[in-house]
């Protein structure tokens, strides 16, 4: 199992698990640490145990750079452990870089959530690009969705194709029911500056497309947002990238928008359950949302997450202004909208991929 980043660690924690309590398997994990510091808080909350750490990072590195240390690395792992199969899960650079090495090597590749496309080889960059990569070498192709189904078939690949559902619900339904057996006193103490009597806008925002005067753009929305209402508050937990840090910090000074660090997965599990609308470029936050009965408004121009958007539980907004207000406003104040984003069910799965994951593995092997 190869893991770089916090939503990696995320999607694979429940087929982890699942692979651990299987006498079939031996599994062992390797981090890449693509993001160390957030990867580190879903690894303690699920018990994941590490076998290999690559500790990749470094400050401003490129993505030529990270990918070949990557593949390089990994491909030591490899011929130390000698596997039969490699797990990679979504579009990261780990994700490609890891289905390149395991290519190298000879060694079965099994895709997670596979089938995603924008159809825009420059949004998202370079996850799209990515996400081919590793489809046009994967032996196993574990779709979230039919709509990824049907976008592999339309490349040719037709072989060991399979709709298994996302994984992401899996672990959000785990995790949720996890934390509801805590103390809710230690989640209401880091939220204590939130009046959760009003009307909670969740915010998370961070992708490279939004880099500049479209990040600008969202951040004056969320400020005509708070002005036009007092019963609304913004709660946006803020990347580390400092692209995103420096702008957020700068603009969003406002006493009905709460900035803070970037939240732990349960912290961000709690709070979506207690919000009252996501607006997001996230794609993770796109597919769990819906379980949450949460309306998503995407701040991205273009989605390979369409389903959600066409089921009716997500709208895309892109980074315009005005759109984003309006749309926001209509949203909230209008109870049979809402009522109608949130009443569907959640077209990305039912909790139960990483079961279906390891029979078919194990089928195949």
């Amino acid at each position: 199992m190869v893991i770089g980043t916090r939503p990696e660690a995320i999607k694979l924690a429940p087929l982890v698990n699942e692979l651990r309590a299987s006498t079939f398997f031996e599994t062992k994990v390797c981090i890449t640490s693509q993001h160390k510091e957030m990867l580190t808080q879903v690894l303690n909350f699920f018990k994941l145990q590490v076998d290999y750490d690559l500790q990749v990072m470094m400050p401003n590195q490129t993505l030529p750079t990270l990918t070949a240390k990557i593949l390089t690395l990994l491909s030591d792992v490899l011929k130390g452990f000698q596997p039969d199969w490699v797990v990679v899960q979504g579009d990261t650079t780990t994700a490609m870089a890891g289905a390149m090495a395991a290519f190298y090597e000879r060694k079965k590749i099994a895709h997670v959530e596979a089938g995603l496309r924008s159809h825009n080889l420059q949004s998202p960059f370079p996850e799209e690009m990515n996400r081919i990569v590793i489809s046009h070498i994967a032996n196993c192709h574990f779709c979230p969705t039919d709509k990824a189904v049907e976008h592999l078939k339309a490349e040719g690949l037709t072989h060991n194709v399979f709709n298994i559902g996302n994984t992401v619900i899996d672990a959000a339904l785990t995790g949720i029911a996890q934390i509801q057996k805590e103390d809710q006193q230690n989640y209401f103490s880091h939220f204590k500056s939130i009046d959760f009597t009003k009307k909670i806008i969740l915010v998370t925002c961070h992708r490279r497309e939004s880099f500049g005067a479209p990040f600008v753009e969202i951040c004056n929305a969320l400020l005509d947002l708070v002005n036009s209402n007092p019963n609304y508050r913004v709660v946006y937990p803020v990347h580390l990238n400092p692209n995103i840090q420096a702008v957020a910090h700068q603009l969003l000074t406002h006493p009905s928008i709460t900035l803070m660090e970037p939240l732990s997965y349960p912290q961000l599990l709690w709070l979506l359950d207690k919000c009252t609308i996501v607006l997001t470029d996230s794609g993770g936050i796109q597919e769990e949302a819906p379980s949450f009965k949460k309306p998503v408004l995407v701040l991205r121009e273009v989605t390979e997450r369409t389903e959600g958007v066409e089921a009716g539980n997500a709208l895309l907004v892109g980074s315009d202004r005005q759109k984003i207000v309006s749309e926001t406003i209509r949203v909230l104040e209008n109870a049979d909208h809402y009522l109608s984003m949130t009443a569907r069910a959640n077209p990305y799965g039912d909790g139960h991929a990483a079961e279906r994951i390891v029979k078919i593995i194990q089928e195949h092997s």
